[in-house]
C-alpha cells in the first residue's frame, strides 16, 4: 500500500484538461491574496472600506470593456458562464418576448438544459440547426430557419465548442441574425481570453464568460449584455451590478478575473503560438506512433478549430475503453472524455453522438487540451502511455 503511494508521488504528472479548468497564474493568486488581506469592505457600503472594494470592481469592469470594445455598463459580473447563459436565455423568453430559440445539439449543457426547461415551462418553439460531417454548424440551414418564421427568435450558438474545438463564424451568424431581426446569444467561454474579439464588429447581443478558462479563479465570470437590450435580472434581492445581478460581489474573485484577463491578452501574441505548437506536435506524434488514430470534429483545421484542444478517437476495443481514463489517471495523466460538467454521465458525449458514425462512436474518444504550462516532454510521455494502452 505504501509502495503504491510513494510510486504515485514519484510519477510524472501531466495536466491536459485545460478546457475543463486552467491552472491559476501566480500573478493572479498574488493579486487575489492581496485583496483578501487588505480590501474586505462590502462594495455596496458607502464608507471608505466599501468604496475601496467598489473601486476594484469598477476598474475590472473598465479593463474588460476596453479589451472587448464595449461600454462598462454592458459588463455584468456573474458566478461564471453557466449563470451568464441562464441570465440571457431566461430573460429573453420571460422579458423580451422570444417565442423561438434556434440552437444546436452540440451546445454546452448550460444552454441545452436551459432551453429544454424553457420549452417545458413556457412552451417556446425550439429548433436545432443541422450539422455538417465534422460537427460544424450548417450556416445555410441556419439562414433558412431564420427566414422560415416571423416569430421573435433568439439564436444561441457557442463560439468555440468545448469538446471538439470547432470555431463558429460568429460574425457571419451575427450578421444573419441582424438581417432577420433575430437576437443572438453566444457562449464564448472557450474563446474569450484566447482570441481577440471586438464586440462592436460582431452583432451579438449576449455573451457568457468564465474566468477559470483563462487561468483565473473558479466561481466568477461575466455576461456581456448589449445596452438597451431590455434584459432583466435572473437573481433578485439587491441592486448590485446596476440591478442586473443581486448579491454581494466577490471582490477578490473579480480582481482575479481582471488580472487573468489582462495578462492573457497582454501575452496572447507570445503564448498562442506556443500552445498552437504543442497541439501541432501532439497531433504529428500521434499520427506517427498510432497510425490508426482518428481526430474528431474539425480539430485538425488550423483556421476553423481552436489551438487549445484536440479530440482523439483511439483504436481500442469497446471492452477496454471503459477503464481508459482510469488507466491514464494511474499514470498521472489528466484529460477528459468530454465536458467536465457531464463527467458522471454514462451516455457518452452528446456532442460526438450528434454527428459521428456508429463505427467511430465505438472508439474511445479523449479530449486533450493544452496551456502555456505544458511542455513537449510532457506530450512525449502521454504519447508513450497512449501507445502502451493501444498495444496492450
Amino acid at each position: 500500500m505504501l509502495d503504491n503511494f510513494y510510486n504515485r508521488l514519484l510519477m510524472k504528472n501531466v495536466y491536459l484538461d485545460s478546457a475543463a479548468t486552467t491552472q491559476l497564474r501566480p500573478e493572479v493568486v498574488e493579486k487575489m491574496t492581496e485583496v483578501l488581506h487588505m480590501t474586505f469592505g462590502n462594495p455596496s457600503s458607502t464608507h471608505a472600506f466599501g468604496r475601496a472594494a467598489k473601486s476594484y470592481i469598477e476598474n475590472a469592469r473598465k479593463t474588460i470593456a476596453k479589451y472587448l470594445n464595449v461600454t462598462t455598463s454592458e459588463i455584468v459580473f456573474t458566478s461564471g458562464g453557466t449563470e451568464a447563459d441562464n441570465l440571457a436565455l431566461n430573460s429573453a423568453v420571460r422579458d423580451l418576448g422570444v417565442k423561438r430559440i434556434i440552437t444546436s445539439k452540440i451546445e454546452h449543457h448550460a444552454v441545452l438544459y436551459t432551453v429544454n426547461q424553457l420549452q417545458s415551462c413556457h412552451g417556446i418553439e425550439v429548433e436545432y440547426v443541422n450539422l455538417k460531417d465534422c460537427g460544424s454548424i450548417d450556416l445555410d440551414d441556419l439562414e433558412k430557419r431564420l427566414k422560415s418564421s416571423e416569430a421573435k427568435t433568439l439564436v444561441s450558438l457557442m463560439h468555440v465548442n468545448n469538446e471538439i474545438g470547432n470555431i463558429l463564424d460568429i460574425k457571419r451568424v451575427g450578421d444573419l441574425c441582424k438581417e432577420n431581426q433575430a437576437m443572438f446569444h453566444s457562449d464564448t467561454v472557450q474563446s474569450i481570453g484566447h482570441y481577440q474579439i471586438d464586440l462592436q464588429e460582431v452583432n451579438v447581443d449576449f455573451c457568457a464568460v468564465s474566468a477559470h478558462k483563462f487561468h483565473g479563479p473558479k466561481g466568477v465570470g461575466f455576461a456581456y449584455i448589449r445596452k438597451n437590450s431590455g434584459l432583466k435580472p435572473l437573481i433578485f434581492g439587491g441592486e448590485q451590478e446596476r440591478g442586473f445581478r443581486a448579491g454581494t460581489e466577490g471582490v477578490h474573485n473579480i480582481v482575479g478575473l481582471e488580472e487573468a484577463f489582462k495578462i492573457s491578452y497582454e501575452n496572447l501574441k507570445e503564448e498562442k503560438p506556443y500552445v498552437e505548437g504543442l497541439k501541432t506536435y501532439f497531433v504529428e506524434q500521434l499520427k506517427k506512433e498510432i497510425p490508426e488514430v482518428k481526430f474528431n470534429g474539425g480539430c485538425l483545421d488550423k483556421v476553423k478549430s481552436t489551438y487549445t484542444l484536440v479530440n482523439v478517437g483511439l483504436p481500442i476495443p469497446p471492452e477496454k475503453s471503459a477503464m481508459l481514463l482510469f488507466q491514464l489517471d494511474l499514470k498521472g495523466i489528466a484529460c477528459s472524455k468530454g465536458s467536465a460538467c457531464q463527467s458522471g454521465s454514462q451516455l457518452g458525449s452528446h456532442v460526438l453522438n450528434a454527428f459521428l458514425s456508429e463505427e467511430d462512436l465505438k472508439r474511445p474518444a479523449l479530449r486533450f487540451s493544452f496551456s502555456k504550462f505544458n511542455t513537449k516532454e510532457e506530450l512525449d510521455y502521454v504519447i508513450e502511455v497512449l501507445k502502451e494502452q493501444v498495444n496492450s
